[in-house]
């Protein structure tokens, strides 16, 4: 099973209330989206976001300029039902990023839980080629974190090995971090860092 048929089956066989990443509220990424004062006509990208709630928390605070890109179609729907006449005011992407193409420049990429899903330097390489936007927020596993997620391995990060992987195009803006509750009741250790672009 590739990753893409991978998420289709989980995101087929649960609701998302169901699944070890749900938040009804992504407070540390709407935390850190004020702090960089990202504009309310911002192009904004959720990297990963599926049927996260996180979409929802933007429009509600104004936001305009919505990606969402999920490899998951099914994610995706969910998404879309669940938001139902508002689903039209966001620009859905089906795709795996490492191989995106992006049509637009971004002001802000957002990503929750996928940037640590790339195990190997080539993946990695790949992601950050790609991820060419004014600011950055990437919340991973922290160093006392699962090792695995979802059945599949993943990479834990501290602040400073996140931060010299991407030191190079972005300055480290604030690293924060915070303990998940899942639906099971365990906690979860995340990393969450913000980034801006270094002027050329």
């Amino acid at each position: 099973m590739n990753h893409k048929e991978h998420w289709e089956n989980v995101y087929k066989t649960n609701p998302a209330t169901r699944y070890s990443w749900y938040q009804a509220t992504p407070k540390a990424s709407l935390d850190l989206i004020q702090e960089l004062a990202i504009k309310k006509d911002a192009s904004i990208i959720d990297v990963g976001g599926g049927d996260s709630n996180f979409v929802d928390s933007l429009l509600d605070l104004g936001y305009t300029n919505i990606t969402v890109l999920d490899i998951s179609e099914a994610a995706i729907n969910q998404a879309k039902k669940r938001l139902g006449d508002k689903a039209g005011l966001i620009n859905w992407v089906v795709g795996d990023i490492t191989a995106y193409i992006p049509d637009r420049q971004f002001d802000c990429w957002h990503d929750r839980a996928t940037f640590h899903f790339l195990t190997t330097t080539e993946q990695i390489n790949k992601y950050l080629a790609i991820a060419n936007s004014g600011a950055i927020i990437v919340g991973t596993f922290s160093e006392n974190g699962p090792s695995v997620c979802s059945g599949l391995p993943i990479k834990q990060y501290s602040e400073s090995t996140l931060t010299s992987l991407i030191k190079k195009w972005f300055q480290k803006i604030n690293c924060i971090n915070a303990d998940h509750l899942t639906p099971f009741n365990t906690i979860q250790h995340f990393l969450f860092c913000s980034f801006k672009k270094i002027p050329v």
